[in-house]
């Protein structure tokens, strides 16, 4: 098959809905040899986070010279952005190849009269498949909703569980409380394997019950406290210090470095962190400060606070959920700390683009208190909520504010492009559909770049 061909026959089992459940996985693997058993896996779930926790993983592994593997999701631009291994993308070739197996086994699967798989599905299916031929050596794999029914939930014996954040987000699959979502999210936990948590509150509750219920140890993200953080669009540099120090414990780390721009990015690199500590302690890998320090400092994440062009500034954050919004706003607030109160204030302009499911009015009221002008763009997606309503709302909460009605992204991006001299600094930022779309005709040969 050509990459195309592969592509379309991957597309269409999109007619089969996201459904959750692990009957149809379980049944897919097995008639594929469970591949996925043979590999060593890193677990990431969690509603903000999961993408630059394991993207931190993955850097750091693979710069101590493991063949290591990123199965992560949604893509920005690219399908093969999904599927990495020794930091490349998953070929057309092998895309293609691992794909033709996968379907193979779908038909049969059919033909004896079981359930389709679904899109997501067949996918997961594609990169255990290729991960095995590759013979990985350590697979960071993202989780894609929720936990416990998700399709990357069939690994058995993960190295370590972690679980970065909970908050709310698709509450239609995975419940109306924080406590409910916790307990999907735990569904990842498994006997006797180690769980890092990034969680507090009612939720870091809920984790550790399960995880206590499964004998599996229980870490705590927050034994190390940040301190000494010095943040700018271009990275933050902080210290990781042991909130109580223990015999034989590894020393506090100082002046680590990360490149990726978000005051929440801090805390991402903390879970990763102990992560990798955890993972060091029982064993499992070899860690120098070396490796550690490059690749953290090399890890990016794109569509989260990046930085496209410096002049004017423009940034792009998916930020798509109520956590997502306040980080982005709390972010934007650290680093335009006077953008209302300076003589001259910065101009400051937030195109934002939703999905109709999300907790809009919440993302908004949220938005609508930043020194900003806004305007309203939709994703090319069924769900999106329409670019004139988006308005409508953003103007109901600034009464005697325009909001400019953009359309879709193609349109937002030339207002953008038109417009950009009349502004000190442009975020795009809400649904990943929006920002996936604006990310590559805003880098489509554009003058004024990032360089």
């Amino acid at each position: 098959m050509t990459y195309e061909e592969t592509l379309e026959k991957i597309h269409s089992f999109l007619r089969f809905g996201s459904r959750l459940g692990l009957h149809r996985m379980k049944e897919l693997l097995r008639r594929l040899g469970n591949p996925e058993r043979d590999l060593n896996v890193i677990h990431v779930a969690g509603t903000n986070g999961k993408g630059s926790v394991s993207r931190y993983l993955y850097c750091v592994l693979e710069d101590c010279g493991y063949k290591t593997g990123l199965y992560a999701s949604p893509f920005l631009e690219r399908f093969t952005e999904r599927i990495e291994f020794h930091g490349k993308e998953i070929s057309h070739a092998d895309l293609s190849a691992c794909g033709e197996s996968v379907f193979a086994a779908v038909e049969e699967m059919t033909a004896d009269g079981n359930e389709s798989p679904t899109e997501f599905e067949v996918v997961t299916a594609i990169a255990f498949v290729y991960f095995k031929r590759k013979k990985t050596d350590y697979v960071i794999l993202e989780v894609g909703l929720g936990g416990n029914g998700d399709s990357t939930n069939v690994i058995e014996k993960p190295m370590a569980s972690v679980i970065t954040s909970v908050s709310f987000d698709h509450m239609a699959q995975l419940g109306s409380t924080l406590e409910a979502i916790a307990g999907e999210k735990a569904g990842i936990i498994k006997v006797g394997c180690p769980v890092v948590s990034g969680v507090s509150g009612d939720g870091e509750k809920v984790l550790k019950t399960r995880a206590a219920g499964l004998n599996a140890d229980f870490v705590r993200a927050a034994e190390l406290k940040i301190e000494t953080v010095h943040s700018s669009l271009k990275g933050s540099t902080f210290d990781l210090v042991w909130d109580t120090e223990k015999e034989g414990q590894k020393p506090s780390i100082c002046g680590l470095e990360i490149g990726m721009a978000g005051i929440y990015q801090i805390e991402n690199a903390r879970c990763a962190y102990r992560t990798l500590l955890l993972l060091a302690e029982r064993g499992k890998v070899q860690i120098s400060e070396t490796a550690l320090r490059s690749g953290f400092l090399r890890a990016r994440q794109p569509g989260r606070m990046e930085l496209l062009w410096d002049n004017p500034i423009i940034l792009i954050d998916g930020a798509h959920n109520t956590a997502g919004a306040q980080a982005l706003a709390d972010s934007l607030r650290y680093y335009f700390p006077k953008a209302d109160k300076q003589e001259k204030p910065l101009r400051m302009l937030l195109v934002l683009g939703m999905l109709a499911d999300k907790e809009v009015d919440k993302m908004l009221d949220i938005f609508a208190a930043l020194p900003c002008e806004f305007a309203a763009a939709e994703p090319d997606n069924p769900r999106k909520l329409p670019s004139a309503r988006l308005a409508q709302k953003m103007m109901e909460r600034q009464p005697g504010r325009n909001c400019p009605d953009l359309g879709d992204s193609q349109a937002a991006a030339d207002y953008i492009y038109e417009h950009r001299g009349e502004y000190d600094v442009i975020i795009e930022a809400g649904s990943l559909y929006l920002i996936g779309a604006l990310r590559g005709k805003m880098n489509d040969g554009k003058e004024c770049r990032r360089e």
